[in-house]
């Protein structure tokens, strides 16, 4: 026991210290456990096959389907429009959004997809994630009070008043107590913990790809000689393929979007053709959206018959007409090793080999506006494709510079897809596979995981990318740490003693105890270990003094939910803390009010609501 205490106290202040990263410090943790023979080999690693960790995965590519199918984007674009330009409100929406949420998900689940929501309206409201992460992962803490199976801890005391002939707590009464503490939680950190969050600037600052298409239309001159056509009644464009003509050749005209207008042809037709191939069928009453210049598109509306739709394009219709969640663009610097070097190539041309069309050129700064560019080093394009094609493009060509990401301008595009309703409608099975509980967590969660994937909302390839493996790791190796403390005995020796000299005073102390107590072990301990440890000693003690057991067993669901001062105390605390670039200190500083207002408005609601 004495051992046990000296590694708990080292891994903490190695915590605290933060010369090393938080699954390594853990890792280093669990390895001690096992060479100075506190726990057996199965024990040591058992964290690394508890269900709650491969959830913990599985809830990562769920949220990263969310993030790559625009709801994340439109949803932080929500907060921020909700929020304006107040921080504070803003804390307010994503503190009261995960605690609701977090009443039918899992904590983690909740934070899981709100995380990238959580950082990309951060740094669209002036703010650093820092400033909102901690208040989400806290919020999701409290939300899981509000009803039966929004957290372990809830389930488990109600457990114990079944197994002991009692009737168990009912779905929403738990919201009895935990709507209270959410709205404190709100207005705490309106007021008062927004000015203890640390401002840690992070490198996670997602690409504003509104500023930077905005950037490119101006800079390349892209909205200039773009026009939209019709295809007329007597167009001898209808029934053929583009390939047909080889427009670029003959007409010095680019295809470069299709739209479907005829109602006739709809039927089971998309809307849109973004990248028109060669065997690319035209039909009356198409829209197709051409570029070239003045007169060669003059020409070209004379010989085919074609319709004007004279509006011009405004900087916003233009990034609708290029992007979408299945097509991008990209800025694209040639280096003087280049294949490109030398090549003359014309504005507007699809490049079959990499699947992508060069949209603009831009030389010394100044966009170019010849029809056929010969290229020279440091000429730089952009381009236009499909976010696959784009991601590949320095693999198809080297010695190509790609400016920003793809793979993040990708996810902050907020237009809604086909596969988009697939990924809502992903995340409504989990939640309705946890709520009924139909399937085990981890078994619902790899379920709507592998769903994410087949469906390609998350391609398979960057399925793993998407989890953040040092959360993942840390928590399965500080499971070990919670079972050695109940292994040894030193939980059950400090609870029975703090039990026993407060319990004969009032009940009103011993409530206080359990809660100290439970909280106290929540900061290192998984909440459900806390909650399986501590509900027999507050049922039979309230039992031996002749009190009601519901005031104790809830106050241990609700200090087992209260892990504020530690980034491993649970899940959601560990998920925020490399977003937000927090330190061990910054959870003390921040959830120590917190939890110090939550003992205190749990004394005074729980024995109102739940009487002795």
């Amino acid at each position: 026991m004495i051992v046990l205490l000296i590694v708990l106290a080292i891994t903490i202040l190695l915590f605290v210290w933060g010369k090393f990263p938080p699954d390594v410090v853990a890792l280093m943790s669990m390895l001690a456990l096992y060479l100075l023979g506190i726990l057996d080999i199965t024990d040591t690693l058992s964290g690394f096959s508890n269900p709650t960790v491969l959830m913990i995965a599985a809830l990562f590519i769920i949220g990263e389907g969310l993030s790559r199918t625009g709801w994340t984007a439109l949803a932080g674009q929500k907060f921020v429009s909700w929020a304006g330009k107040s921080t504070r409100k803003l804390l307010v929406i994503v503190t009261f959004g995960s605690g609701v949420l977090s009443g039918f998900v899992s904590n983690t689940g909740t934070v899981a997809a709100l995380l990238p929501v959580t950082v990309s309206a951060a740094w669209k409201a002036g703010t650093l994630p820092s400033k909102l992460l901690m208040p989400t992962a806290f919020g999701s803490n409290t939300g899981g009070l509000l009803t039966l199976t929004g957290t372990p801890p809830n389930i488990i005391v109600s457990n114990t008043l079944s197994e002991n002939g009692m009737v168990g707590f009912s779905f929403f009464e738990f919201g009895l107590i935990g709507l209270p503490l959410l709205l404190l939680a709100i207005l705490y950190f309106r007021y008062l913990g927004y000015r203890l969050l640390p401002d840690r600037k992070t490198e996670n600052r997602p690409v504003n790809i509104d500023s930077e298409v905005h950037k490119w239309i101006a800079h390349y001159s892209i909205g200039e000689n773009m026009y939209r056509l019709r295809i007329r009644s007597m167009s001898p464009l209808i029934g053929s393929q583009i390939g047909d003509w080889d427009f670029e050749k003959n007409y010095n005209v680019s295809i470069m979007r299709l739209r479907r207008r005829h109602p006739s042809l709809l039927k089971g037709t998309a809307p849109f053709v973004e990248l028109p191939e060669p065997d690319t069928e035209m039909r009356y009453h198409d829209i197709i959206t051409v570029k070239g210049s003045t007169a060669d598109i003059d020409r070209f509306i004379l010989e085919f018959k074609l319709g004007v739709i004279p509006n011009e394009f405004k900087p916003s219709e233009l990034k609708e007409e290029l992007i979408n969640q299945e097509i991008g663009m990209v800025e694209m610097i040639v280096t003087p090793t280049s294949f490109f070097v030398g090549k003359t190539i014309p504005l507007g041309k699809y490049l079959k080999k990499s699947g992508v069309q060069l949209l603009g050129a831009s030389r010394d700064g100044k966009p170019l506006s010849d029809k056929n560019i010969t290229i020279k080093a440091g000429d730089a394009f952009v381009v236009r494709g499909s976010w696959k094609n784009i991601d590949t493009l320095k693999t198809v060509y080297e010695n190509l510079v790609i400016s920003g990401s793809p793979e993040a301008m990708a996810k902050d595009v907020d237009q809604l897809t086909l596969r988009s309703y697939i990924a809502l409608g992903t995340l409504v099975l989990l939640i309705a596979l946890l709520v009924f509980n139909l399937l085990p967590g981890a078994i619902a969660a790899l379920i709507c995981a592998g769903i994410m994937m087949l469906t390609g909302c998350v391609p398979i390839a960057k399925a793993y990318k998407g989890i953040s493996w040092t959360s993942v790791v840390m928590i399965a190796a500080m499971i070990p740490m919670g079972i050695a403390l109940e292994k040894t005995g030193t939980a059950t020796l400090i609870s029975n003693g703090l039990v026993r000299y407060l319990g004969e005073i009032h009940p009103l102390l011993l409530l206080g105890g359990i809660f100290i107590t439970t909280t106290v072990f929540s900061q290192t301990i998984n909440n459900s270990a806390t909650a399986v440890l501590m509900s027999p000693i507050a049922y039979l003690a309230a039992v031996s003094m002749g009190v009601s057991p519901e005031p104790f067993l809830i106050v241990v669901a609700i200090s087992a939910s209260t892990a504020f001062l530690t980034p491993v105390g649970t899940t959601t605390n560990a998920m925020v803390m490399g977003a937000g670039g927090y330190q061990f200190m910054d959870y003390v500083r921040v959830g120590g009010p917190l939890l110090l207002l939550f003992f205190a408005l749990s004394m005074l609601v729980v024995p109102l609501v739940w009487p002795f």
